[in-house]
């Protein structure tokens, strides 16, 4: 049986702005059970449970609890000079989702209100850990900012090619760059995201369309409910880019789908997330 644990976390406040409130989603052992099953209904993996549980071996008895995974709930304190979309790209989640959660009807904040960032992952790593890692968020939006810089001199280069020869090579790049900017057309909707990688004890690599992830580890693939994403769709997952709905999981039911990484440590750090999902074709 499924439920859903939550408690305070005491003493734990990130960069003086952010407290954090952690739930943790438990499984109640019956008979028969095991890691390897356990972990294949929920996707994830028996090395995962092991960690996060804190377990000396793999056998498991019957009415024992195990935490399948921890999430984390936190209030932010909006300070001088955020907005919604500053506030948004430091806990890698969308405006959409922001304005979602604290019911706001536009994009206006103000300093010192509180917001509720939900989705965020919490390891069992030591509090002061994961301060550093709240920590090191806020740099991400600063790299994005810089990068338009690149994109300004693209133009500046083709005006000033003197030669029919270099012109082939600035056109090249052009449309790499607008498909970069274009927003994907297609049915848009929210979905619970999670990541998994074909690297683990008992996965065969191979998905339910029959794609060899061992082969191909950085495939973008997806895996779906084929009743919200039809398999062989090409998607458009933000955060992660284009896809293909090319696998389907026990645990993966309605708006919820599983992007596939190239390693278990990709995995972790993409933790559970609230995206956007757009069908392209």
């Amino acid at each position: 049986m499924k439920k859903i644990v939550a408690s305070f976390a005491t003493g734990m406040i990130i960069a003086g702005a952010a407290a954090t409130t952690v739930s943790a989603e438990e499984y109640d052992v019956k008979k028969g059970d095991n890691l390897w099953n356990i972990a294949n209904e929920y996707n994830t993996t028996v090395e995962h449970l092991v960690e996060v549980n804190e377990l000396k071996t793999t056998t498991i008895q019957p009415k024992q609890t195990l935490i399948i995974n921890k999430q984390a709930k936190m209030k932010y304190k909006v300070q001088k000079g955020d907005t919604l979309s500053v506030i948004a790209n430091k806990y890698g989640v969308s405006v959409e989702n922001l304005k979602e959660w604290n019911k706001l009807n536009s994009d206006l904040i103000i300093v010192g209100q509180n917001l509720t960032i939900e989705g965020a992952t919490v390891s069992n790593d030591k509090p002061a850990e994961i301060k550093e890692q709240a920590q090191a968020k806020p740099a991400v939006p600063t790299k994005k900012e810089q990068q338009p810089a690149p994109e300004t001199k693209a133009p500046v280069q083709e005006k000033q090619a003197p030669s029919p020869a270099s012109k082939p090579a600035a056109s090249q790049k052009a449309p790499e760059q607008q498909s970069q900017q274009k927003k994907p057309q297609g049915q848009s909707f929210s979905v619970t995201a999670t990541a998994y990688t074909a690297s683990c004890n008992g996965c065969s690599g191979v998905t339910a369309t029959g794609v060899d992830l061992n082969k191909d580890p950085n495939a973008k693939v997806i895996a779906v409910d084929p009743s919200v994403i039809p398999l062989g769709s090409k998607v458009y997952v933000e955060g992660y880019g284009y896809a293909t709905a090319a696998d389907t999981g026990g645990a993966i039911k309605g708006n919820k789908i599983d992007v596939h990484v190239p390693s278990k440590g990709e995995a972790t750090n993409w933790g559970v997330r609230t995206v956007n999902v757009t069908i392209v074709e």
